[in-house]
């Protein structure tokens, strides 16, 4: 028999005594004899008239309205419920004993190394399911490792160079996972697709153009990009042109869609170093040299900046990272003069918390906010022989030192918490990648390509017939000696190189540098044409050698005599003149004779 019917009778039985009881706390303490007589009556005629009976168990307890249970079951459902709440209760204690501290929330207890390179690994991302993962590096490579596909050896299934030889400053997937942005040392963006094939590339802008704003793309190196989380087909970048351009990718990128121009307190252009779109995709936020962090509102024009801090970051250091808390309302910044800042999005001229003494080398080094946004996390950078790399584990609300963690011999530069598969990846300048999970903590990511074996190389075993000689073989097996060499000799002799033959007579013009007519060799033919040669009589007087040409010139002008037969039929010739002595006046005072 099921106990649904009792349980509803039970909750039913509940609502009543709700009822009662509102109804005694209204009675006033003089009519609560009389009343209750009366409601007792009314109550006991309209539990005649519905059908139910009113059962007393004793003074004590409560009064339970509806037909009796039977016998054996209602000290049993009376039981369920109390474990039941018995349990939650434990449940609630339990939960409440055994929160977690926030350095037992990062998963690194285990770990696994992916090698990129031997430069610095300059650029991480994960796609959003967190399947794949993309490397650069400043060795101009992007690598593929697909999680799924790997096995315990951890090679990458694709190599690209997408810039040629530029270094690679930023990778990122876009929300839906199937394009990758690709920011590079040079002036032209390119997306690529999930394997890693060319989608698009941005356009080039002119250089000779003042105004950035009438160019159709950037002219200088670019320093930073990032998908829009909202707008699947926007996407930003920043450069060395002092601007911050907006692309979509359904116009093939020909031109930016709009573009922002960071303005120093003076009005000058300013050098945007990072940039980055907040969660919900409504604040655009980018550091640049003059330590200033300016923030656009996406749903107005881009004309003027809609928050600005002039002074957050040292002027001319480079603002390495910039990051959104998930809740939009905190944005950490990473400066180049050594400093971590939280900034509250309501109140923008003052940081909330600030944290010196964290040093940064690089321009691209990472600050990241935790999954549940309750920790920053950012690298250190060291310089060689001085220590080791450490990732740094902060408290949110006073950037105070939650854990470090050691990587390597060289500076952390990038890092990166993936929310879904609670795995931390970090990148250094050695060219390491290493992954950190908890296998308790985290989903799939490295669980999967650690429990698979290194696949065995299949070797095809080849046999080469070769000829095997051995002493005191059987007959049959033994090579047979010749017994003369007259046909040895037949094929020497024909070899022209080993009979050293002499050369053969020529038949045609020539051939191999040999001329038939004039000698063996060209050095003959060139010596025997000096030798034949017939003298020239006028070699040694140019003068005859012209002069000789005159009667046929007379008699049949065809280049002088022809022009001027109009203008001057009658020749006239410049005048011989004489011979000045050395005494003549016309020599300049420097050169005459000093007298006496």
């Amino acid at each position: 028999m099921s106990l649904y019917p009792y349980l509803s009778i039970q909750s039913n039985i509940e609502h009543h005594e709700d009822i009662e009881s509102k109804k005694t706390t209204k009675a006033d303490d003089s009519s609560s004899s009389s009343g209750s007589d009366s409601s007792d009556s009314s109550d006991s005629e309209s539990d005649k008239t519905s059908g139910k009976v009113k059962i007393k168990t004793s003074a004590n307890d409560d009064e339970m309205i509806g037909p009796p249970l039977p016998p054996g079951f209602g000290p049993i459902v009376d039981d369920k419920l109390k474990q039941q709440s018995q349990k939650y209760d434990s449940e609630d204690d339990d939960s409440e004993e055994e929160e977690e501290t926030l350095d037992q929330k990062i998963p690194s207890s285990h770990e696994i190394s992916l090698n990129h390179g031997a430069k610095t690994v300059s650029a991480l991302t994960l796609d959003p399911s967190g399947a794949r993962l993309v490397t650069g590096g400043n060795d101009y490579q992007v690598k593929f490792f697909d999680f799924a596909g790997m096995d315990a050896s951890l090679r990458y299934f694709r190599q690209i160079q997408p810039c040629e030889s530029h270094p690679i400053r930023q990778l990122q997937y876009s929300s839906t996972g199937d394009k990758i942005l690709v920011v590079s040392g040079n002036c032209k963006p390119k997306v690529l697709d999930r394997d890693g094939h060319e989608v698009l590339e941005c356009m080039k802008g002119d250089p000779y153009i003042n105004d950035v704003a009438n160019t159709k793309g950037h002219t200088a190196m670019l320093n930073g990009g990032c998908w829009n989380p909202k707008v699947r087909e926007e996407f930003m970048t920043c450069s060395n042109d002092a601007s911050v351009r907006l692309w979509d990718v359904n116009t093939g990128c020909k031109k930016h869609k709009n573009i922002m121009k960071p303005k120093t307190q003076q009005g000058r252009k300013c050098i945007p170093t990072a940039c980055c779109y907040s969660t919900d995709g409504r604040w655009i936020a980018c550091g640049c040299q003059d330590g200033s962090i300016q923030i656009w509102d996406h749903n107005k024009n881009f004309i003027n900046v809609g928050m600005v801090s002039r002074t957050a970051h040292m002027n001319g250091t480079d603002t390495s990272s910039l990051c959104f808390s998930y809740d939009d309302r905190v944005l950490a910044s990473r400066g180049g003069d050594d400093t971590v800042k939280l900034w509250d999005i309501r109140n923008f001229k003052t940081p909330l918390v600030t944290r010196d003494g964290l040093t940064n080398f690089f321009p691209v080094t990472d600050c990241i906010f935790s999954p549940d946004d309750r920790m920053v996390v950012t690298g250190l950078s060291i310089k060689k022989g001085q220590g080791k790399g450490k990732l740094l584990f902060m408290d949110r609300q006073t950037l105070d030192t939650v854990t470090e963690i050691e990587i390597s011999d060289s500076s952390v530069v990038r890092c990166l918490w993936h929310p879904r598969l609670n795995q931390i990846v970090v990148g250094s300048a050695d060219g390491i990648v290493k992954l950190f999970y908890d296998p308790k903590k985290s989903h799939r990511g490295a669980l999967l390509c650690v429990v698979k074996k290194p696949r065995e190389s299949k070797q095809m075993q080849v046999l080469s017939k070769t000829q095997i000689i051995t002493p005191y073989a059987l007959p049959m097996f033994r090579e047979a000696r010749p017994t003369s060499t007259r046909k040895f000799e037949e094929r020497q002799r024909k070899d022209p190189l080993k009979s050293r033959r002499p050369d053969l007579p020529i038949t045609g013009p020539g051939e191999g540098g040999r001329l038939a007519e004039k000698g063996a060799t060209l050095s003959q033919y060139v010596v025997q044409s000096m030798i034949l040669k017939k003298p020239d009589k006028y070699e040694s007087n140019p003068r005859e050698a012209i002069l000789r040409h005159a009667k046929e010139a007379a008699e049949n002008p065809f280049w002088v005599d022809v022009a001027y037969q109009k203008t001057q039929p009658k020749k006239i010739f410049q005048q011989p003149q004489e011979e000045k002595g050395e005494d003549d006046d016309d020599h300049p005072l420097y050169k005459k004779h000093k007298m006496g």
